[in-house]
């Protein structure tokens, strides 16, 4: 049977009509689903009976708990959450000292083929619902604890727009979590359409993979360059009319020997001059097989240096949980080796 978990309030509407019940129900429904911690329909307790058991004659909750957490030393959890097809996928719960972040997968695996990323290996499997996104935050135990979300998990968000948006929708609706947009950040690898698409439906921050200034570079780690060129990307974002409150951050692994250089700062300066932006550095977090090596502690310095010297504040992403497969994708790899799918 279908989910009510992941229905807007509008699609809760619908619902409520067809089956006759007073068009307030929508709203006590959403409440239940979004505000309160239950676990069936028969737990919706200021609905009649009789709409409860017409409710579930008709839909399932759509709840999904996790399946296995690994626990870093850092405090670092990794949860994997079944989802169809005898498949798995991640999230990651990053707490600080003043914050708690989520990390949330949109796709079950991914179909961009960037060459340094474990998911792209599983190749592309399915997208996920608005539910099955959602549902990592609210089957998340340390929920009540979240201040920060960020869809970099497995998977491309942009491919998957019409679930990650309604899911936005969920999370940022006063009828839904109530979040505040500002709180979110959903990254890309820069499908151009889409992403002009978000940046006028939603009010989150957008962050997008950049990982080498140059064409030939960027084309060989991330085949998107191909269709969607970064500097077609950069024109979408000058264009776009960004509030003082809304942020675009560009994500750089570093690669040792590769995109690390003098040379790249330089360019990096050129291509961004306009925007107002941040560089997230990332350390490369090493997957089976992979030609490539991170850049060394003290090139990483240089290279912030460098780059903030020209303007452009550039800050280096702690490293968290490299003792639970930090890499993205490696923990659902390795259970559907181990599961022989």
């Amino acid at each position: 049977m279908e989910a009510l978990f992941g229905k807007t309030l509008g699609q809760i509407g619908e619902i409520v009509a067809e089956l006759g019940f007073p068009g307030y129900t929508a709203k006590q429904i959403t409440e239940w689903l979004y505000k309160k911690p239950i676990n069936s329909i028969d737990e919706m307790t200021n609905l009649s009976l009789k709409a409860r058991t017409s409710l579930s004659g008709n839909y399932v909750l759509g709840l999904t708990p996790h399946s296995s957490v690994s626990i870093s030393l850092d405090g670092t959890k990794k949860y994997l959450f079944p989802v169809r097809n005898d498949r798995f996928i991640e999230s990651a719960y990053i707490p600080e000292k003043d914050r708690a972040t989520l990390c949330v997968s949109s796709q079950v695996g991914c179909r961009m083929g960037c060459r340094f990323c474990m998911t792209a290996r599983q190749g592309f499997q399915s997208n996920l619902s608005a539910g099955e996104i959602v549902n990592q935050i609210r089957s998340l135990p340390e929920r009540d604890s979240l201040t920060n979300l960020v869809y970099m998990g497995m998977g491309e968000p942009l491919d998957n727009y019409q679930n990650v948006i309604q899911s936005l929708e969920i999370l940022t609706s006063d009828w839904g979590f109530a979040m505040s947009p500002r709180r979110i950040t959903v990254s890309t690898i820069g499908i151009i359409g889409n992403m002009l698409n978000f940046l006028n439906d939603s009010e989150c921050h957008l962050a997008v993979s950049l990982h080498s200034p140059f064409d030939d570079e960027r084309r060989m780690l991330m085949p998107v360059q191909n269709n969607h060129p970064i500097e077609e990307v950069l024109k979408v974002i000058r264009e776009f009319d960004m509030n003082r409150q809304r942020r675009v951050s560009f994500e750089y692994i570093m690669f040792k020997d590769l995109n690390d250089t003098q040379r790249h700062v330089n360019q990096l300066a050129r291509i961004l001059n306009g925007i107002r932006c941040r560089i997230n550095l990332i350390r490369f977090h090493p997957i089976p097989d992979a030609p490539y090596r991170t850049s060394d502690d003290k090139t990483i310095r240089d290279f912030i240096a460098a780059l903030n010297k020209k303007g452009i504040r550039t800050t280096l992403r702690a490293s968290r949980g490299q003792d639970i497969e930090a890499a993205c994708g490696l923990l659902s790899t390795k259970e559907l080796l181990k599961r022989g799918n």
